[in-house]
């Protein structure tokens, strides 16, 4: 038995915000409540001396974070990640549970990539669930069998990294998902408003002497599949939203259509094209950083629930890729171990969001898209999936679990360390400096 002590428990599915402690036993939560009476009961059961403590003084104790876009990039690109580091990453994140993308080699349009992908995922500590693609290799023809791979395990279907351009086999790709009760997530990039990718056309794309990724890339993309989706009713996720017009058709679709989902990264709400400026590869990412208009309209989607999810789109590439020139190197930056952080720099202390408000578009709202997904609480019964961390401390982001160190937050000083992450009861993360088990 374990017993989580002094803890500041906050709960999106219950809306708890108060101080409380925690027994867990077998994996899951026995008893939810203040200090005496869990040392009552624990009195009265000859349970004192047997039980293991967690100290979490000045701690906020919330169920595990839910990531609904992730790349560990196995298999086929294990030099990048592989499943274990990824796991690592994520739990140092205070991440219990992520979806990953299907951009793996072999893609994940078959049922045996996808099972070898949840079997070594349950071989780590971290939930791990697995989109599978849309369309055969990626290539936007031939669509998968949606039906079967949703019966092995898929948690949903997209082929994130490349557009689905095809108006009819998106629509179809739609018809199919809405069919099947799975939501599918759209990588909204027209690759003819793009002349080199992962660099806004603007200031970064002037200061590099190269045209960049147009606004209209994102834009144009995202019209196209509100309307579809209106049409099919399927339940979408418009992927990474990065500009000021996409938040806004996103607010005006959710309206009157709730099968309409948008998510928004870390980096896309804490950094604008600036950062490509001075940090050069280590800020390309696919759409690109953009402007300080754009990024402060996702912080208002954010706020006013257009924007229901942050996702980290944890993309992890090698030095030696990301060394590469401007238009050469891939796109993309890790973020696990840095979201609840940035968030609480970002969002939190600038008095922007609450922690509560965080919290729920990292738990409750990516449940709200993978409906199949049972939200994580800090209530009696549901399993011990949970974060410890320090809102108030401040720390430098040194050094990454993942395979790669891809990220322009290295060096800089941020707040809300996570100390420790549980999954089914058990500490499956710990931060030595830091929390005391006894």
């Amino acid at each position: 038995m374990l017993h989580i002590k002094n803890g500041r428990v906050i709960d999106p599915l219950t809306k708890t915000d108060e101080m409380q402690d925690l027994l867990i036993e077998d994996g899951h939560i026995l008893m939810v409540d203040g200090p005496d009476s869990v040392q009552a009961y624990l009195r009265a059961h000859g349970l004192l001396e047997k039980t293991k403590s967690l100290d979490a003084r000045g701690m906020v104790v919330a169920p595990g974070l839910t990531d609904v876009h992730v790349h560990f990039r196995d298999p086929g690109f294990a030099h990048k990640e592989d499943i274990h580091t990824g796991a690592k990453a994520a739990l140092a994140g205070g991440v219990t549970r992520v979806v990953l993308m299907a951009n793996t080699r072999p893609v994940v349009d078959n049922e045996e990539t996808l099972s070898y992908i949840l079997q070594k995922g349950k071989e780590t500590g971290l939930h791990v669930e697995t989109c599978a693609s849309v369309s055969m290799g990626l290539q936007g023809k031939e669509l998968v069998d949606m039906a079967a791979l949703k019966s092995k395990g898929a948690a949903g279907f997209t082929d994130d990294g490349i557009p689905l351009l095809d108006k009819d086999f998106a629509r179809k790709a739609m018809e199919e998902a809405a069919r099947l009760s799975m939501p599918i997530s759209f990588h909204e990039e027209d690759p003819a408003y793009i002349s080199e990718n992962g660099i806004n056309a603007g200031a970064a794309s002037d200061h590099f002497n190269i045209k960049g990724s147009s606004r209209m890339a994102e834009i144009s993309m995202i019209e196209r599949d509100i309307a579809l989706a209106k049409e099919t009713g399927a339940e979408i996720d418009i992927q990474h939203i990065s500009t000021k017009e996409g938040v806004e058709l996103v607010r005006q679709a959710r309206k009157t259509c709730s099968n309409i989902h948008a998510e928004a990264t870390p980096h896309h709400f804490s950094l604008t094209e600036d950062a490509a400026i001075h940090y050069g590869t280590l800020a390309k990412m696919n759409p690109p950083l953009r402007t300080e208009e754009d990024r402060l309209a996702i912080i208002e989607g954010l706020k006013d629930g257009t924007i229901e999810i942050i996702a980290t789109d944890h993309a992890p590439h090698s030095a030696e890729e990301k060394q590469k020139g401007i238009t050469e190197a891939p796109s993309g930056i890790i973020g696990l171990e840095t979201a609840l952080p940035l968030a609480i720099t970002y969002l939190v202390r600038p008095g922007h969001m609450s922690l509560l408000e965080v919290l729920t578009k990292m738990t409750l709202g990516p449940c709200a898209l993978y409906q199949q997904l049972e939200p994580d609480s800090v209530s009696v019964g549901k399993p011990a999936n949970l974060v410890l961390f320090h809102p108030d401390q401040d720390f430098v982001y040194e050094y990454s679990l993942s395979k790669s160190q891809n990220s322009p937050f290295l060096g800089q000083t941020l707040y809300g360390k996570v100390y420790a992450t549980l999954t089914d009861g058990k500490v499956r993360y710990r931060n030595e400096k830091v929390t005391k088990e006894r």
